[in-house]
């Protein structure tokens, strides 16, 4: 059974092309150890909610823009074999702290429920 992990983060709108292209570098990583595809989403209809939000969620700040992501993977040993790999790999020791504030990042791993 596929498995998804999921991340959401706020990145300021002026570094859109760095997260871009640090996306794409560890995109081709992760399927390189066997994800099947990685998606990554700039926001651009997130509204602010009445209890919570997106925005909430990462502490967005003025000037930030939420990213939505998602890796699909085979199965979760699949995803957890992948990790393991990547944690090892210098090409992922990548100081993305510049681009976005990490500790904000939201994110976990699912298992799928329905697929239509």
């Amino acid at each position: 059974m596929r498995y998804i992990d999921g991340f959401v983060a706020a990145v300021p709108a002026s570094n859109k092309e760095a997260y871009r292209k640090v996306a794409a570098d560890a995109a081709q990583v992760f399927k390189e150890y066997g994800a099947l595809r990685v998606i990554e989403c700039w926001g651009d209809d997130v509204p602010d909610g009445k209890v919570t939000d997106f925005k909430g969620a990462v502490k967005a700040e003025p000037g930030e823009i939420v990213v939505f992501s998602w890796i699909e993977w085979p199965s979760k040993a699949a995803r957890d074999a992948g990790n393991q790999k990547m944690m090892e790999d210098p090409r992922m020791k990548v100081n993305t702290g510049t681009i976005f504030d990490g500790k904000r990042m939201i994110y976990g791993g699912f298992e799928v429920l329905l697929d239509t």
